[in-house]
């Protein structure tokens, strides 16, 4: 038998499908009990939808179902063809009187099930499972409603609020939403607009993560308490999603269809519902195909003489991108600006949301680690926004610790993998039969025994404090859903039970979780350490934040104290002779560390000048790894590549419409990505002038704006500028006698001057300070050749290889390599050609085993010399793990 016809799609599916269970069990017609079992079954059909609203036991009504179908006689195989019996058409005869008497042009689903109502056998079904058919006559007929069913697919437009859209004063009800901290004035404000009387369409304008959607479900639960005005006092807030209306509208008019529906639905409800639309901008286009209107249009008529009433939501960028250019759909809209809030605000936010967290996951939660979520998150991710970056960093913390929780404890997994280490060792020495492999074997059981002793009492505490963890976290769930009931139950007026709660259950609860911590306490007193820990501290929301902008915040502790404090001296270490700019740069990060910077400035800003080889960006190198733990934080720019005026698209991206303006700027997206660096931009006087403007606004304001429009941060930073300028006036006076004279600073003051002449002085205005650097001097290239040396040990090292250099190949090294004007670079370079590349030779030739010494040594005989290289072999032993296997 056909669906189709003049049936809905969904009609004419319900028969098709009331066939094919007919086949499956073998009957030989088409009984009213096979489509009505279909539709029932069908959690999605509206049947089932609206059985389930009703008292009464839907299960029971599939079961009864069931036992009907089991009555009718079957035969196998099943009839080819099978007919509607009596009882059918006498169906399909009622649904279409039904059909006629609407005025619809197709026979529909509702339709469908009414007429299967006038069954005596389905009556007793629903009766049996304690259904009234009255009722349920009723509540299909309100779905119904007056509508018209003018196309095949117009049963998916019934109920379509609850189809497209979600409840939030029923999430409220249920405690689905987390509990809305603060924004009194701008819910005043939404509900100020909600009580006009046209245009009454308030739309939250923020940025993203600042709370719109959270004013909307604060709302919800003032509604559902009674904390609104009489106009909205059981008002239903629905969130409708745009997504879900688009979704599946293969046919031409479909999608309008849908949305008329839904409006139609709020029309009916008289005032009794409001529509939430989060990202309100996606109306805009929404559906629009050749010919058809897109949702925004649709909405516009409704909007504008009050019959509906909408709160929109939508960040500025995008209000200003997609409704500011539709004026006459911006003017049925009221603005309401949701700002940032303060990082006290957001830790009031967080305290609000501390129970419902710490319930969820199971953990406890310090107040101090919410005040960290809130500080440090304000100060390191500055590309989002409070309170959702420090709810996502106090969700992620609690996360860690339960994961922890659910995973075997540190001090278990050694003791375990141990002992699969000796069971594997036990079970092979098994086999042997020499006195060595006996000996080991007795040890080896011994060690098992003893592994096996420990293990048993961690697992039991193990066990002991799991058990324990998870009682108390079912115990504070509860008893929020406790605390969530009661405040409905108070709304809804009912006393009796909210007496019950409030003096019963809500109490027996709470004395419950303190007979449990007390005895968790009792556990962690008798212990030194427990296994699980399952407290959020400051620590662990570090750590998260560690992980999010790659760089180590914790708290500034001692030792980081220290290290901050030794700062200039690790400099000097690695920047021989430059004493004066490695203090200038300890400064100011101290400074900035110590919170007595210059706001809204880079942490350091500085212009290395001097001649080429004498440490600048060698200095830039050893900051980033100080500071950042890697020299691959420092992010580099040779401004000879920026010559020209174009190149400055390469730093902040390249305008809207060229090539390559979705890729970003190189400057700009390595700050984003990496916001703790050190930049450093090489040779900044071979740069075109209008680059150097481009970095005015860096380093007075601590921002950058790329080509997107996209505001990037840049007040973690260390800007490091270098410069030859000048460098002549240094050279021309390099020798040992007048580097601390009146002579070198006669020669540092030329320098200064030919910057200034060279560079505008609205970029050096801004600078903390200029740094010239010194020629290097005898002494300080011995050193130099010093450290450059032990560079090469620490490789030999590796290789377990010692290697030794006497005071005569130093000295070579500075009589052969040392140019005046190319500074240390020249040494490096004959080190590696002359020295690295002769041990290179020695190592690919055995001739350096592990554990083997080198003496390097420069002979000189008769006028001429030549590198000695001196080698002493020992015997290395063999290296061994922990667990006597040899390493590789």
């Amino acid at each position: 038998m056909s669906g189709g016809g003049d049936f809905t799609e969904m009609a004419g599916e319900a028969i098709k499908d009331g066939v094919r269970l007919a086949r499956e069990r073998g009957h030989l017609q088409l009984d009213p009990a096979h489509v009505f079992s279909i539709l029932v079954k069908e959690r999605s059909s509206l049947p089932a939808q609206v059985l389930s609203r009703l008292n009464g036991d839907s299960q029971e009504v599939v079961k009864g179902c069931d036992r009907l179908l089991g009555s009718f006689s079957s035969q196998s195989p099943a009839p080819e063809e099978i007919s509607p019996n009596n009882a059918m058409r006498g169906v399909l005869a009622e649904a279409e009187r039904l059909r006629t008497a609407g005025g619809d042009s197709y026979l529909s689903l509702p339709d469908l099930f009414l007429a299967l109502l006038k069954q005596k056998s389905l009556k007793e079904v629903l009766s049996s499972a304690g259904y009234s058919i009255s009722a349920v006559e009723k509540a299909i007929q309100e779905v119904r409603g007056s509508r018209k069913v003018d196309s095949q697919t117009a049963d998916e437009n019934f109920e379509a609020l609850s189809k497209y859209g979600r409840d939030l004063v029923a999430d409220a009800e249920n405690g689905k939403l987390d509990p809305v901290i603060g924004r009194d004035d701008e819910i005043r404000r939404v509900v100020q607009v909600l009580a006009r009387r046209t245009k009454n369409n308030p739309i939250l304008v923020g940025d993203p993560g600042v709370g719109k959607t959270a004013i909307a479900e604060g709302l919800a639960q003032r509604v559902v308490v009674g904390d609104v005005p009489e106009a909205l006092k059981d008002c239903r807030i629905i969130a409708l999603d745009v997504g879900a209306l688009i979704s599946g509208a293969k046919y031409r008019g479909e999608f309008e269809e849908r949305l008329k529906a839904v409006l139609q639905e709020v029309k009916d409800a008289e005032g009794r519902v409001v529509l939430f639309i989060d990202e309100a901008h996606l109306l805009i286009g929404a559906g629009k195909t050749d010919g058809a209107m897109d949702a925004a249009n649709l909405l516009k008529p409704m909007l504008a003489r009050g019959e509906l009433r909408c709160i929109g939501a939508t960040t500025l960028d995008e209000y200003r991108k997609y409704i500011e250019k539709d004026a006459a759909l911006e003017r049925r809209f009221q603005q309401v600006h949701v700002e940032e809030p303060s990082v006290q605000t957001a830790i009031t936010i967080l305290r609000g949301l501390k129970d419902r967290y710490a319930a969820h996951h199971g953990v406890s939660i310090q107040d101090a680690s919410l005040v960290a979520a809130a500080t440090l998150s304000s100060r390191y991710i500055t590309s989002r926004f409070l309170p959702d970056k420090a709810v996502d960093l106090l969700d992620e913390a609690c996360s860690k610790i339960r994961v922890q929780l659910s995973s075997q404890p540190e001090a278990i997994d050694s003791l375990e993998r141990r002992r699969q280490y000796l069971e594997v060792e036990v079970k092979a020495l098994s086999k042997e039969k020499d006195q060595g492999s006996k000996t080991r074997l007795a040890e080896a059981r011994k060690e098992l025994s003893s592994v096996s002793e420990q293990l048993a009492p961690l697992r039991a505490r193990y066990q002991q404090e799991r058990e324990l963890i998870d009682d108390l976290r079912k115990a504070k769930q509860k008893l929020q859903d406790l605390k969530r009931k009661l405040e409905v139950m108070e709304a809804r007026h009912d006393v009796d039970a909210a007496a019950d709660l409030r003096y019963d259950a809500i109490p027996g609860v709470q004395q419950r979780i303190r007979e449990l911590e007390a005895k968790k306490k009792e556990q962690e007193d008798a212990t030194e350490s427990p296994l699980l820990v399952e407290t959020v501290t400051p620590g662990h929301i570090a750590e998260v934040v560690s992980r999010w902008t790659g760089i180590p915040v914790s708290k500034l502790s001692q030792g980081e104290k220290a290290r901050l404090l030794s700062l200039e001296a690790e400099l000097r270490k690695r920047v021989i002779g430059q004493e004066e700019a490695a203090a200038a740069v300890a400064r100011a990060v101290l400074r900035s560390a110590a919170g007595l910077a210059r706001r809204n400035q880079p942490t350091g800003s500085f212009l290395f000048a001097g001649p080429t080889g004498v440490g600048k960006t060698e200095l830039a190198k050893a900051l980033a790894a100080e500071l950042f733990d890697s020299e691959a934080r420092m992010i580099r720019f040779d401004m000879s590549e920026y010559m020209e005026q174009h190149a400055v698209s390469r730093l902040i991206g390249a305008p809207p419409g060229y090539v390559g303006h979705e890729a970003g700027g190189q400057l700009t997206e390595a700050l984003r990505r990496h916001p703790y660096s050190v930049v450093l931009f090489d040779e900044m006087e071979k740069a075109h002038p209008q680059v150097l403007n481009v970095l005015l606004q860096l380093l007075d304001d601590g921002r950058i704006t790329d080509s997107h429009g996209r505001t990037v941060d840049c007040t973690n930073c260390v800007v490091i500028m270098t410069s030859n300028l000048g460098s002549e006036h240094l050279m021309a006076m390099a020798g040992d006698a007048g580097r601390h004279g009146p002579a070198l600073e006669k020669a540092r003051s030329m320098v200064l001057q030919t910057i200034r002449r060279s560079l505008r002085p609205e970029l050096l205005n801004r600078l903390d300070d200029v740094i010239v650097f010194s020629p290097l001097n005898g002494d300080v290239l011995r050193q130099v050749v010093r450290l450059q040396l032990a560079d090469v040990v620490r490789r030999l090292d590796e290789l377990e290889v010692t290697m030794h250099i006497t005071d005569a190949a130093v000295d070579r090294v500075l009589k052969a390599a040392h140019d005046p004007e190319m500074g240390a670079r020249p040494l490096k370079r004959y080190m590696e050609r002359h020295l690295v590349s002769r041990l290179s030779t020695l190592v690919l030739e055995d001739k350096l085993p592990a554990g083997s010494s080198v003496t390097i040594d420069w002979k000189a005989t008769g006028g001429r010399g030549d590198w000695e290289f001196d080698v002493v072999s020992t015997l290395k032993r063999q290296r061994t793990d922990e667990h006597g296997y040899a390493k590789l």
